[in-house]
């Protein structure tokens, strides 16, 4: 089994405001919004959708096959997703941008205002999944938020070789049109969204939860702290709850860490209800720490926890498929 990850590669600036958004607004007055806000701390990390995915793959045991596009800047990047059961190889390194920036502002609520320079990653719509699949053996790949022409190109191809692929557009459906978005989810095995822009998506494409179903294989909608619903083709549905956190220090990630530990569990062989509940380690994981891999898996802990939240059957089986 072998999963390719396409999507965006990016080092996140990341800073606290010690207060609230809301309380900053002024109904109002939206339309003449500026605001500056003094925040308590900076971190540079490591991130992006495509790089977190792999990473979390990697520190499972999952050896993924990273595709995206970033700047000759990436070096000390690859060596560190190397490192972690990472296939960097398809990477491309522009010649003329630096990788992707992401800068987010997390306050004392969860909530974040952030914003996304793109640099090298316009570039991913250059690369051809058709060695990649080739080469490597690859039986799934993720679409992940990326270029949105690379999201495009890479769906199609998808489905012109016949490997299934799983839809994430995340946080580019706010730059897609309701064409685009309905072209990038058609066929796809996973449909992955949190449970805003599931809304967002269909007001959108103007489907209704019904047509999307027949397009899709699986819905996989994440519900923040209410956990997870997966919905099949034929109506069944799946809702799993969270693992309980022991922290809350930065959601930022924490949707990357589920897809991931979700495909490699059910890829797997797990069922949809302990890939789920893998995902939802993976990601309470991410949510206790600042930066989107700077997390660390420890076997007997995780068993632990599994436990807890699902049962000792969930974590036994769980386990089986864990480094």
């Amino acid at each position: 089994m072998t999963i390719a990850v396409t999507g965006s590669i990016a080092t996140d600036h990341l800073m606290r405001f010690p207060g609230r958004f809301a309380e900053q607004l002024v109904a109002d007055q939206l339309s003449h919004i500026s605001l500056s806000f003094l925040v308590d701390d900076l971190v540079v990390r490591r991130g992006g959708v495509g790089g977190n995915i792999a990473y979390a793959m990697g520190v499972l045991g999952g050896a993924p096959v990273l595709v995206g596009a970033v700047g000759a800047d990436f070096a000390e990047y690859r060596a560190w997703l190397e490192g972690n059961g990472v296939d960097c190889s398809p990477v491309h390194v522009s010649q003329t941008a630096h990788t992707a920036r992401f800068v987010c502002t997390t306050d004392e609520a969860m909530a974040q205002i952030a914003s996304f320079y793109p640099g090298a990653m316009s570039e991913a719509r250059d690369i051809s999944l058709a060695g990649v699949t080739g080469a490597h053996g690859v039986d799934l790949i993720l679409i992940g938020a990326n270029d949105p022409e690379a999201m495009a190109r890479h769906t199609d191809e998808c489905r012109q070789l016949g490997v299934p692929f799983a839809a994430d557009p995340s946080q580019q459906l706010a730059r897609l049109s309701g064409e685009e978005a309905a072209r990038l989810i058609d066929g796809a095995a996973y449909l992955f969204t949190n449970e805003y822009e599931w809304g967002l998506l269909q007001q959108k494409t103007g489907l209704t939860e019904e047509q999307i179903r027949a397009v899709v294989g699986l819905r996989v909608t994440t519900l923040g702290g209410n956990g997870v619903e997966i919905v099949e083709r034929d109506g069944r549905r799946t809702h799993v709850g969270v693992v309980p956190e022991r922290a809350k220090v930065d959601p930022t990630g924490v949707g990357d860490a589920f897809r991931a530990g979700f495909l490699l569990g059910h890829r797997a062989g797990l069922t949809l209800e302990r890939a789920a509940q893998l995902g939802s380690l993976v990601a309470v994981l991410v949510l206790e720490t600042t930066g989107t891999q700077e997390w660390t898996f420890d076997r007997p802990d995780a068993v632990k926890r599994l436990t807890v939240a699902y049962g000792q059957a969930a974590a036994d089986e769980i386990a089986a498929i864990l480094p």
